[in-house]
């Protein structure tokens, strides 16, 4: 027995086949939107690929690209098998392509989904990513004189700028590396001596950050030295002086941004998914409400979601897949048994 079971008539079939028609050229919008996602989302990761650790960022816009230009593709196609169904000589031509089509359909549906679920649960990665990937930027800070390192200096201090961020976690990262360079200091200097001794790594280390870390809106001129002494500053108490820095790491900030980016584009994956599935749903009833009618275009005929009950084609699937699957191993056993011998 059928599933869902639709009665039309020939204007209502005409109907649909036109509202499909409006519904695919929709799509193929959805799909431009989709493929324009992707493309933004690579950019703005691309922009900060130096404090990123691996290129594993790049599946969510990557996938985002292809299934917008499969969804270009699929729905421009199934605009025109709507356009054609109106015209049974040329709708006549599209039968034998109609079923393998709709289960490709189906594998982009699950694809679709798949992509859209990944915008939400590859935050977690990108969380690591960009938590490594800062640590190496503030690691490298200094070597403006090492080549392929002598721009990471300038990309931290845009990035703190942009995202109003200091550090990976706060400020206080910056004291536990070196971020000055040698070439900088003063090496007879006793204080710049008593600092290099005083930690086993041999690193000159100062409680002090960058410049970029500095919040334009504080009412005083930036402090970014000695910002743990008192009693170097007029008028001043490091616990208290929360305007003075950005007090922000630069991975919450970050994460936050791409976080946003991507829950709005699975958001936009997920309507796009419910359209997709909406036209294929469409695109069956009509379908078979065509192959009903194939004998009396202009009178009544049926149109259906599945042949046979969900129960009944759950087992035919099943019954397909182990036929294939022992088809598979008879040719298999045939090849390794090689050519049967010829007769004395």
């Amino acid at each position: 027995m059928a599933l869902l079971k639709v009665k039309f008539d020939q204007k209502r079939r005409v109907k649909l086949a036109q509202g499909l028609w409006l519904l695919n050229w929709f799509s193929v919008l959805a799909g431009i939107l989709l493929f324009s996602l992707g493309l933004f989302l690579k950019i703005e990761l691309r922009k900060r690929s130096e404090v990123m650790d691996n290129s594993e960022s790049h599946f969510v816009p990557n996938s985002l690209i292809s299934m917008g230009v499969l969804a270009f593709v699929f729905n421009s196609l199934a605009g025109k098998i709507c356009y054609d169904a109106l015209d049974p000589a040329k709708f006549s031509t599209w039968k034998p392509w109609l079923k393998p089509y709709l289960a490709v359909c189906l594998l982009f549906h699950a694809a679709l989904l798949l992509v859209a679920l990944c915008c939400f649960l590859l935050q977690g990665s990108l969380e690591t990513t960009l938590e490594q990937g800062l640590r190496n930027g503030m690691k490298y800070y200094r070597d403006t004189d090492t080549p392929g390192r002598c721009f990471m200096k300038k990309t931290m201090d845009l990035l703190q700028i942009e995202f109003r961020c200091c550090g990976n976690n706060g400020f206080r990262d910056w004291f536990e590396i070196q971020w000055i360079s040698n070439r900088y200091l003063d090496f007879a200097s006793k204080e710049v001596k008593d600092r290099i001794k005083s930690n086993v790594d041999g690193r000159y280390l100062v409680d002090g950050v960058p410049f970029s870390c500095c919040n334009p809106s504080s009412p005083r001129p930036c402090i970014q030295h000695q910002l743990t002494n008192n009693s170097a500053h007029y008028s001043y108490d490091h616990q208290t002086e929360e305007l003075n820095l950005w007090l922000v790491g630069c991975r919450a900030a970050l994460l936050g941004y791409y976080g946003s980016l991507m829950s709005s584009m699975g958001a936009a994956t997920l309507l796009v998914w419910l359209l997709e599935v909406a036209i294929t749903v469409g695109l069956q009833y009509l379908h078979t409400a065509l192959e009903s009618a194939a004998e009396d275009p202009e009178g009544e005929s049926t149109g259906w979601l599945l042949e046979k009950s969900l129960s009944d084609t759950w087992r035919a699937f099943l019954v397909s897949l182990k036929s294939l699957g022992k088809s598979n191993q008879v040719e298999a056993e045939g090849a390794d048994a090689g050519p049967a011998p010829e007769a004395g």
